[in-house]
């Protein structure tokens, strides 16, 4: 190589150099952008489902509001009918057995079939039979149930925020160290600086990559 041809290799290394930076830098900006969008987006869908997990909780506490109504006032009147069965006052009994709820007369007689004064083993009130449903205990439990649901979507999307903020930063570190290597004056530490940025670009673009995304 001659020393006319040096200059000339170098003058090409150079531009090269500052092409390859200017790519980064370009390209950089606009993920950095876009990372930051994808970030507020996720952010505003975080908001939502827990927004919508909270108004599932107070829908799920007004259910639970009525079955305790419900089951209220089956208890009282079952603990009348208990305390006329127990003073041989069959004309009460008959009375507010006439007047027990349609939601409680199945689990009623399904409890007398067990025969609860003879057998010591059946169960000590139709309250512990599994037909014995007051109305608003599937519901309220269905709520939670979505309230659950949207509460773990929220995480997920918090969590999904969360990664394309760190990747916004580490675009930012990309963006550092291409503009460090523009103003170094040795060509090793400004290449050595390319070199970081442009791994840094590489993994920050693979990243994106995976991470879901709302358009």
């Amino acid at each position: 190589m001659t020393e006319q041809e040096r200059p000339e290799t170098s003058t090409n290394r150079s531009r090269a150099r500052d092409i390859t930076a200017l790519a980064i830098l370009t390209v950089t900006a606009v993920l950095t952008a876009w990372s930051g969008f994808e970030a507020s987006k996720w952010g505003g869908e975080m908001s939502i489902a827990f927004s919508r997990a909270s108004s599932q909780r107070i829908e799920a506490a007004r259910w639970t509001a009525t079955a305790d109504a419900a089951r209220g006032y089956d208890l009282q009147t079952f603990a009348l009918y208990v305390e006329a069965v127990a003073r041989d006052d069959t004309e009460l009994a008959t009375f507010v057995q006439a007047r027990f709820a349609d939601r409680f007369r199945p689990a009623f007689d399904e409890w007398l079939a067990t025969r609860p004064l003879q057998d010591p083993d059946a169960p000590p009130s139709p309250f512990a039979l599994d037909s014995y449903q007051p109305p608003g205990v599937a519901e309220a439990a269905e709520a939670d149930a979505r309230a659950d649901a949207y509460f773990d979507a929220a995480l997920r999307n918090n969590q999904r925020g969360d990664n394309y903020t760190l990747l916004t930063v580490l675009f930012a570190l990309v963006l550092f160290f291409t503009a460090m290597s523009e103003r170094a004056k040795r060509t090793l530490p400004r290449r050595g600086l390319l070199v970081l940025a442009g791994g840094l670009f590489v993994l920050g673009v693979v990243l994106l990559a995976t991470f879901p995304k709302i358009v």
